[in-house]
């Protein structure tokens, strides 16, 4: 029988220890420490408390909770003492019928982890959707995490208890998160499409237009459809657009317009003194987020803001409800710039900034964009520039008819996977700049040639990247990335004469991208002159920031504070489509966890179909505040 929230918050303190029994393997203690903030919000509260409570123990608690866990496929395992969670867990991912090769391979691995950190590894086995992992995903994991440096395993080890104990509880409370299963699925079956070269690697990559883009775009397509949204076009560019249409105005709730088009409804509706009961306000709430992908790519980034929403829509659907406005949900067909070098050209088509010459763009294998665009039917194949460029503009959005934009997109960096929060909210996308930049010195012997003579370029240039990590600490929230760093046809013993590299600075809001960008630029010019060098620096890229509106930030924050949840805010170091959208209209962000220590553009990304639920919830929370 599934206990309760209100039976854990009213038992006596013995009966709730009993209760929560077996999530943390031997170690009641920190279930008795998280019982004693009781009452407790939510189920979601609970898990994070539990967490606060093991990150405030001392180190030698936390070791010990982990060597209180059995090895997998261990010794425990083969003399059947493991605990009957354990025991279930180990048996779901098939750790109970291992090969002998596997089962060999397991051992060897435990002693090789076990010797170099001195601990068991610790692995939540039932995975981030929480049927299982392979033994194949397992041993790959294990056989990664090997070669990682031990105070990153400590915490790793931890994240992978808490997710144990986190499965463990929602089958305690009888809880399923089936929003995030399907949004799980969804973006489990959109991976299947990855063009040639990768798909037979097992890697996924879709660049703007090519046929498993298409393929992406026509299931997407189908999804909305089968979702319950009234419409669902794909459009010139390739954008998947689903419309879910506002309630019709009736006599009880009349439909009205304020004077002035920049009021949202929520603004509306309190400032203007109407009662959200009787008028309906039948804007547009615009969301969504791209569906290509870099090469070798996650399975996470962007499509994850496209499949929330879609939840949210056939839910609505299911119930029979509709909402004083409309949901309009659209999977960009471009945001990475892969293919030809136009970034955010499908959200750009939205805010009529899609470039006349990127037509003539030309790929690697020399197909212009236009041609790609008749190849994909996007347009026909008797279109001309004029012609595309005219249905292009057709797709520019009215901001007056739309509420703003919101976007849900996986964090894609470390932050909250640290601080064990599955949710943020976003301040700004931060500003960025980025150069291509060449140092010159002279080339010479590097045997005869007495260091005080020198002038060497690369010394230069790294000397340039340890100012940038000094300098960009200074502010906190900044950072600076020298991420290439080149010695043309360099020789082991040749001075270099010549040293290429890239900047990219990046800060929460202009005047701090500008400061830093001034301070950075100053020493280049001075460590150069210092060491009888010249330089060059070409700027290929200059965004401003994007700050939140305030207004749609505190509906996101709202929203997660009623699932129980600290609210955390954070900016985005990442560009995103809402910030092309932010050109036009109110935009805000909410940031989903990413596991593995947050990394993105990379196949380890993924988040958990728990942490996608609570996303679902968090943004059904902002529908209503719209309301």
């Amino acid at each position: 029988m599934p206990i309760s929230l209100e039976q854990l918050n009213s038992a006596p303190m013995p009966e709730a220890l009993q209760l929560l029994d077996g999530l943390y393997e031997h170690s009641p203690w920190i279930a008795e420490a998280a019982l004693a903030q009781r009452p407790f919000q939510s189920v979601h509260q609970l898990k994070y408390i539990m967490t606060q409570v093991l990150a405030a123990a001392p180190r030698e608690a936390q070791v010990a909770l982990i060597r209180a866990h059995p090895e997998l496929a261990g010794k425990a395992m083969v003399s059947q003492s493991l605990t009957a969670e354990s025991t279930n867990e180990q048996s779901k991912a098939g750790l109970t019928h291992c090969s002998a090769d596997e089962f060999a391979t397991l051992q060897q691995l435990n002693a090789d982890y076990n010797a170099k950190f001195g601990w068991p590894f610790i692995l939540a086995v039932r995975g981030a959707r929480g049927t299982g992992l392979s033994r194949a995903e397992i041993i790959a994991t294990f056989e990664r995490r090997l070669g990682g440096h031990s105070d990153f395993e400590l915490q790793e080890c931890l994240r992978n208890i808490h997710r144990i104990a986190e499965i463990r509880l929602n089958d305690k409370f009888g809880l399923t998160p089936d929003l995030g299963n399907a949004v799980w699925d969804w973006q489990e079956a959109l991976a299947d499409f990855s063009e040639p070269g990768y798909a037979e690697q097992g890697q996924l990559t879709v660049t703007y237009l090519s046929d498993a883009h298409r393929a992406c775009a026509q299931r997407i397509q189908g999804w909305m459809l089968d979702c319950g949204f009234d419409s669902a076009q794909i459009d010139t560019v390739g954008n998947v657009v689903g419309r879910y249409e506002a309630e019709p105005p009736s006599k009880d709730r009349p439909a009205v317009t304020p004077d002035d088009p920049e009021i949202n409804s929520f603004q509306f509706n309190q400032d203007m003194g109407y009662s959200p009961k009787t008028y309906v306000n039948r804007k547009t709430l615009l969301t969504g987020s791209h569906y290509d992908t870099v090469r070798n790519a996650g399975k996470y980034d962007g499509r994850l803001g496209i499949f929330v929403p879609m939840a949210c829509v056939r839910e609505l659907h299911r119930a029979g409800r509709r909402l004083p406005y409309a949901i309009e949900v659209v999977a960009f067909a471009e945001e990475e710039g892969q293919r030809f070098k136009a970034t955010f050209l499908g959200s750009g088509a939205l805010t009529g900034d899609f470039k006349p010459d990127w037509l003539d763009q030309q790929d690697s294998d020399g197909i212009t964009m236009l041609a790609a665009m008749q190849h994909a039917g996007r347009c026909s194949a008797a279109a001309s520039h004029a012609d595309v460029l005219a249905a292009i503009a057709q797709l520019r959005r009215d901001p007056a008819q739309y509420l703003g934009f919101v976007e849900v997109h996986i964090e894609q960096g470390p932050v909250l996977n640290a601080m064990n929060l599955p949710l943020g909210v976003v301040t700004s996308i931060n500003a960025s700049v980025r150069y291509s930049g060449e140092v010159v010195g002279t080339a010479c012997h590097a045997g005869t040639t007495p260091m005080q003579l020198r002038q060497d370029a690369a010394c230069a240039a790294a000397e340039l990247a340890l100012y940038l990590e000094q300098r960009a600490a200074q502010d906190g929230d900044s950072v600076a990335t020298m991420g290439q760093l080149n010695v043309p046809a360099g020789s082991v013993n040749v001075v270099p004469g010549r040293c290429t590299f890239s900047l990219d600075l990046r800060a929460p809001n202009d005047l701090q991208r500008n400061d830093l960008e001034r301070d950075v630029l100053e020493k280049m010019q001075q460590i150069c002159k210092q060491r009888g060098l010249t330089f060059t620096l070409q700027e290929t890229m200059r965004a401003s920031a994007a700050p939140s509106a305030p207004a749609l930030q505190q509906h996101w924050e709202v929203a997660v504070a009623a699932l129980g949840l600290p609210v955390h805010r954070l900016p985005s170091g990442a560009g995103h489509d809402a910030m092309k959208l932010h050109e036009v209209m109110p935009q805000a962000m909410l940031f989903v966890r990413g596991q593995n220590a947050g990394i993105s553009h990379n196949p380890l990304e993924t988040t958990t179909s728990d942490d996608m639920q609570l996303a679902v919830e968090a943004f059904v929370h902002l529908l209503e505040q719209l309301v």
